[in-house]
């Protein structure tokens, strides 16, 4: 327990220019008395934990690559909105191009 008191708050408010009522003194002591305890338990964390960047392990679940056919040109471009010499065609982009 660290006991801050009473007169610490009013040390800090004062050092602060805080006006600090006489419960806001009780209610403060109190409240930053159980906040330097909590912070005072991370010293208790011991330090040889290695770093991780996930908890739980995990892994890659792949599939092996196959070759699989892929569908004609003709039938690809025939669902293209324009085509032109065997390829897609499509608007210039920014006036690029001849």
């Amino acid at each position: 327990m660290s006991d801050i008191t009473r007169d610490d708050v009013a040390h800090l408010a004062r050092l602060a220019r805080l006006a600090v009522s006489d419960a806001e003194l009780d209610m403060f002591s109190a409240q930053i008395d159980a906040i330097v305890d909590t912070v005072s338990k991370v010293g208790e964390i011991p330090d040889d934990v290695p770093p991780t960047a996930q908890v739980v392990p995990q892994t890659n679940v792949v599939r092996p690559d196959t070759v699989e056919p892929s569908l004609p040109r003709d039938v690809v471009l025939a669902a293209a909105p324009a085509a032109e010499e065997g390829r897609f065609r499509v608007p210039r982009i920014l006036g690029e191009g001849a």
